[in-house]
């Protein structure tokens, strides 16, 4: 490019010229590689201004090629001048980052919106003296540093759930800040900062140290105490002159107003600035700050279609008019409030004291600026090549020879690899570049393993770049690695009143910590009621056999009786239960090891070919799953695997490559779904992936005509059908295959009993992949390892637009606002509510509410057919709105509906309303959702808690981990089968897992060994002070985690882990994790008790076969001063201790028992 004189002309002209510089015959590939040009060498930052977010994100894919870590979005606020109880800030955080890098001194490619860049931002010089940077060794009190995060916007809880919070314990300070990926731990010495390390979320352990950080607001608008005063009483002055203005004006709410505004002045009384007080940003700050000023006077400014810029700024102005002209008459807001919005005449005007320039695809004779300069480029798109490498060929060939600079863009390194090698087959040599910056002589051909929307042919500059869109027909879009899924803790969440189960004694529910003196010691104990008035206290080193009660379903469980024999027999069924389970399962799986199925070969250049024409980059997950699926296809064993991954976490496209395969080796591939609109959709996908390739895909449903079903039926049975996709139908006596290879089954667990057994004959000879989207655990995915062959895929997808979340009182203007705004940029809304017999009277309501939406309804109770009908309907548009039930939650992916709103939100479970958000979102357009609740409703104990948990979750992200737990409890389910549902009801899931492992491992032969109670009862202050750790959760969960040690590894463990969280250990917690470790290994060295007296300790062994003589004699003689054999039946030691206080007497026990299990070890070894 630097060879052009042209482009050379048109760098100089912007880069030096103040004003705008206008560029005419620009494509919408070129415009990215044509900015990027013209900021080398990259020394300022860049606004780049787009007409809309779709826009906005294709110019951000591609500004990525060219520099991947300069390039950020700055996403627009929805503007929601209704008060919302919540909203989640994956929109702040994105804002914010970008004002943070930028106030850093940070030079960025920013990719916006005119609508982003008309809204205020807080005062540069305001956010800048906001920001703190605290490094190792700096000087700053703890309540200095509590009050600055309060004041940046943070809210303080227990522990850290998501971006935005901070919590503080002892000389430990924990934040989250919202523009971080990850959140810090602070630890004090006195005044100074002795360490700061990020931690993980859901373990809560340190990682890695870092030498400073930077904590930036956490909210679009921070206040300090001179602006709340000063836009309070501005607030007060408009509310008290509307209200005068207001008081003959019958159309005008003044109740509301009154409501309103009393509630908002109420709070800023008390110094509360919440996330609503954004729409109040008039009343702080006269002068906004503005994109512009982040980015500095040396930014260079460039106009996306500024005819089109125009356009939507005046179009975003007038929406925005007339949204608030009805929300003032409706008592919501006050006039000020009309500045929220800029004008882009303004902006336009601005940019005149800054580089800029304007692309555009045609010449237009009104810009809405005059240009200081009009350059008019020759330039031609590419044609698409899709792997025709011939004509590929010719036309480098013919570049070549006219001396062209070639870029040829692959997606990845081995495509580039491979792409080299079919050009060296025509005699074209290629070289291979590793990144989209390098020196291309004329005449010369150069491969970048990159990705651009479209290429382009600049024909004076003679350069050409053919994307791999053209190449191969699909755009490799890089997926950011997000971390998989860890291990839950659900004793994260309990809580006084939850249910629990105690493995010796049933289910009790959970009444709280007590502190109990006995034996002149304290202690803390578990109390937990049982069936009338039966209490138990447990110590908290016995918490390894109490686990939170999980069932099937939300009704509470019938409490066990102490004493008695009704829990051993409820635990004997299930025990007896998961035996017949782990056999029939050990038995299916040997039957199946033992046939003979067909061995698929080895892939083909084609799979190659096909599986590289992705679009996407596959996440480790996928590439794991289709190893381990193509190993079992290429064995000769017959393949039986389940694929379990979350919606739109990709297992469609495994399972397709699988088909792909398949078909390559002459097989058939049926396809079975649930219902008409999965097959439909999955009928869409699959013949669109398999477009360039001669594949013949049919689709068999109630949907089809007789004579299409006849006809698609002909075909199987002669073997002109290569995928049949279709529901039940496919189950039919009269569907007759030529060469069935591979059954592909989506959600099994949702076909009646006797489809299910048609499909367990089919599995006799023929590979069968299963797809699931509910979760399952790891654990029980670990036990079911050798009798059940599962892949997991738990690496999500990247998030370009995440869901824009909030948590409102039900309100028809917002209904209507929130419908009317999806459905007029052609999109669709799901309208949840679970009163199926009230359903026809909520249509009616909405119908009255929107009577230009096209309305549909959709329930459980419906009849297959009909429900399909209107789901089928619904899913090609010809419906705006689906008013359902729950229904939508299982499987449904219609990309085009994005917004949601859920009526009585209160009455969900989390885990609910967290699949129910699934559904949206799931474009790269931005999605809503609206969880609802009655407006002046009295809620219920149950309903508060229940609206506070979404709140949280909404704004945090809080409570993911029960809304995860609830869904592997209903993965397992699915799983297992509906007979093992009561099973898991009787016991508790963990209980459940624990039998059904323990099962297997006897079903295989292991051995499973018998659980043995050790006594300890030492003479030491064995508890956690709630000084150290205040929160009884995660006392609770510290407690669970002493008293699972088992090993000095388990122990060490656990003291860096406290130490690292709550700071230095006092020493009755530190008693505490000597006495577990001291019963763990008391208990496999097989001592029944160990209990001191004063300064005596008696070690008493469970039998004489505990420990071999030999040992004991050895043992007694080493120490014969302080310990004493008494040869009763079982044996008994007495060590005698020099000290009867805590600690000394602890490590004089723990110290004998580790000399007993050398011993032991070596007498084993000899």
């Amino acid at each position: 490019m630097e060879r052009w004189p042209q482009f050379q002309e048109i760098k100089e002209s912007v880069r030096t010229m103040k004003g705008i510089t206008s560029i005419t015959g620009v494509t919408d590939g070129q415009k990215s590689h044509l900015t990027a040009g013209i900021l080398y060498p990259f020394d300022s930052s860049c606004i780049i201004i787009t007409y809309d977010e779709l826009q906005a994100g294709r110019l951000f894919d591609d500004m990525k090629l060219f520099y991947p870590d300069k390039a950020a979005l700055f996403p627009a606020r929805e503007i929601m001048l209704y008060h919302a109880a919540a909203h989640s800030r994956e929109i702040t955080g994105r804002r914010l980052s970008v004002l943070e890098r930028l106030a850093s001194g940070e030079k960025l490619i920013i990719i916006t919106t005119v609508d982003a860049l008309m809204q205020p931002d807080l005062p540069f010089d305001f956010f800048k003296e906001s920001m703190l940077e605290i490094s190792e060794g700096d000087e700053i009190p703890l309540s200095e540093l509590t009050a600055a995060a309060v004041k940046l916007g943070y809210e303080r809880t227990e522990a850290i759930e998501g971006p935005g919070q901070f919590s503080v314990r002892g000389s430990i300070f924990d934040i989250f800040p919202l523009t971080s990926g990850r959140p810090y731990r602070i630890d004090f010495f006195d005044e100074f900062v002795d360490s700061i390390r990020s931690f993980d979320v859901l373990s809560q352990r340190s990682e890695d140290r870092e030498a400073s950080i930077r904590i930036s607001p956490a909210r679009d608008l921070i206040l300090n105490a001179d602006l709340l005063e000063a836009g309070k009483a501005g607030i007060q002055k408009s509310y008290k002159q509307l209200l005068q203005k207001t008081k003959d004006d019958k159309k005008f709410d003044r109740l509301q107003l009154q409501n309103r505004m009393e509630s908002l002045l109420e709070e800023l009384d008390q110094g509360i600035v919440s996330d609503h007080l954004i729409n109040f940003f008039p009343f702080f700050f006269e002068k906004p700050g503005c994109l512009l000023d982040y980015a500095g006077r040396e930014a260079i400014v460039v106009l996306d279609e500024p005819v089109r810029l125009q356009q939507r700024g005046d179009r975003a102005a007038e929406e925005f008019a007339s949204y608030f002209n009805d929300m003032l008459v409706k008592g919501e807001v006050l006039p000020e409030q009309a500045n929220l919005l800029g004008s882009y005449d303004v902006l336009l005007a601005r940019l005149n004291d800054f580089r800029s320039m304007a692309l555009l695809a045609l010449p237009r004779s009104s810009l809405g600026f005059e240009p200081r300069r009009i350059f008019a480029l020759t330039s031609r798109t590419i044609p698409a090549y899709h792997g025709k490498w011939e004509l590929l060929a010719q036309d480098l060939s013919f570049w070549k020879d006219k001396k062209y600079s070639v870029f040829l863009l692959s997606g990845s390194r081995s495509k580039a690899e491979n792409l080299a090698d079919a050009l060296l087959e025509h005699k074209l040599e290629a070289l291979i570049l590793s990144e989209a910056e390098g020196d291309v002589l004329p005449g010369q051909i150069a491969i970048v393993p990159g990705s651009l929307s479209k290429g382009f042919e600049y024909t004076d500059g003679r350069f050409v770049l053919i994307s791999d869109q053209e190449l191969f027909g699909s755009r490799k879009r890089k997926t950011r690695p997000r971390p998989k899924r860890k291990k839950l803790d659900p004793f994260t969440d309990l809580k006084a009143g939850s249910y629990v189960v105690h493995e010796n004694h049933g289910i009790g529910k959970y009444l709280g910590i007590e502190k109990l003196t006995v034996n002149g010691q304290e202690r803390d104990y578990l109390l937990i009621r049982y069936a009338g008035t039966d209490r138990l206290y447990i110590p908290t080193d016995q918490m390894d056999l109490i686990q939170p009660y999980l069932g099937m379903d939300d009704k509470p469980p019938r409490l066990s009786k102490l004493g008695g024999n009704e829990w051993q027999k409820a635990r004997k069924k299930v025990k007896e239960s998961v035996k017949e389970l782990a056999f029939d399962l050990l038995k299916l799986y040997a039957a199946r090891e033992a046939a003979t199925g067909y061995a698929f070969s080895r892939d083909t250049e084609w799979q190659r070919q096909f599986e590289e024409s992705f679009p996407y980059e596959e996440t480790p997950d996928q590439i794991q799953s289709l190893e381990e699926i193509k190993r079992d296809m290429e064995s000769n064993k017959v393949m039986d695997r389940l694929l379990c991954g979350d919606v739109g976490y990709g297992k469609t496209e495994v399972a397709i490559r699988a088909a792909f395969k398949a078909v390559m080796d002459g097989k058939q591939v049926a396809v079975l779904t649930p219902t008409t609109i999965l097959a439909q959709q999955h009928y869409n996908t699959f013949v669109s992936r398999f477009g360039e390739f001669p594949i013949t895909v049919h689709v068999l449903s109630r949907f089809r005509t007789r004579k299409q079903q006849k006809e698609t039926l002909k075909a199987l049975k002669e073997g002109n059908v290569d995928v049949v996709i279709g529901t039940h139908r496919l189950l039919s006596k009269d569907v007759k295959f030529n060469n069935l290879g591979l059954l592909i089954i989506d959600e099994e667990q949702r076909f009646g009993v006797g489809h299910k057994e048609i499909i367990k004959e089919m599995k006799k000879d023929v590979d069968v992949l299963t797809l699931t989207a509910t979760p399952i655990p790891r654990t029980l995915h670990m036990s079911l390892v050798g009798i059940r062959d599962i892949s997991m895929i738990e690496t999500p997808p990247e998030d370009r637009y995440p869901v824009q979340t909030y948590v409102v009182e039900y309100n028809e203007s917002l209904i209507r606002d929130a419908i009317i705004r999806e459905v007029q940029r052609g999109g669709q809304v799901y309208f949840v509510y679970n009163h199926v017999k009230r359903m026809e009277k909520m249509a009616e309501k909405l119908r009255q509410l929107v009577p230009e939406v096209r309305i549909a309804t959709a329930h459980g109770q419906m009849s297959e057919a009909v429900l399909e009908r209107i789901m089928v309907a619904f899913y090609e548009h010809e419906y705006d709105l689906l008013l359902c039930s729950t229904i939508i939650e299982n499987g449904l992916d219609i990309p085009n509906v994005n917004t949601l709103i859920v009526y009585d939100a209160d009455h969900f479970g989390l885990a609910q309303l967290y699949q129910l958000r699934g559904r949206v979102g799931r474009s790269s357009r931005m999605a809503y959702a609206y969880f609802t609740y009655k407006k002046d409703k009295i809620l219920n104990e149950t309903a508060e808690k229940r609206l506070r948990a979404i709140k949280e979750f909404t704004e945090f992200g809080s409570g993911f981990k029960i809304a995860m737990r609830d869904m592997e409890i209903r993965g397992t389910g699915n799983l297992l089968g509906p007979e093992q549902h009561g099973q898991i009801s009787a016991v508790g899931y963990d209980l459940y897992c624990k039998l059904l492992a323990e099962a297997v491992r006897e079903m295989k032969g292991e051995e499973v060994p018998e659980p043995v109670e050790t006594v300890v009862d030492m003479q030491a202050d064995a508890f956690i002070d709630d000084s150290y750790i205040p929160g009884e959760n995660h006392k609770l969960q510290m407690y669970k985690r002493i008293a699972a040690i088992e090993s000095l590894e388990d122990k060490f463990d656990v003291e860096d882990e406290m130490v690292d969280r709550f700071g230095d250990i006092p020493e009755p917690a530190r008693n505490l994790i000597q006495i577990s470790y001291i019963r763990a290994l008391a208990g496999r060295l097989g001592f029944a008790e160990i209990i001191q007296r004063g300064r005596e300790v008696r070690m008493k062994l469970r039998d004489s076969q505990a420990l071999s003589p030999r040992v004991l004699m050895i043992i007694v003689n080493e120490n014969r001063s302080r310990l004493r054999l008494i040869g009763s039946n079982p044996p008994l030691l007495v060590l005698q201790l020099k000290e009867a206080a805590g600690t000394e007497a602890l490590s004089a026990v723990s110290g004998m028992l580790e000399k007993i299990k050398d011993l032991q070890e070596s007498e084993i070894r000899v």
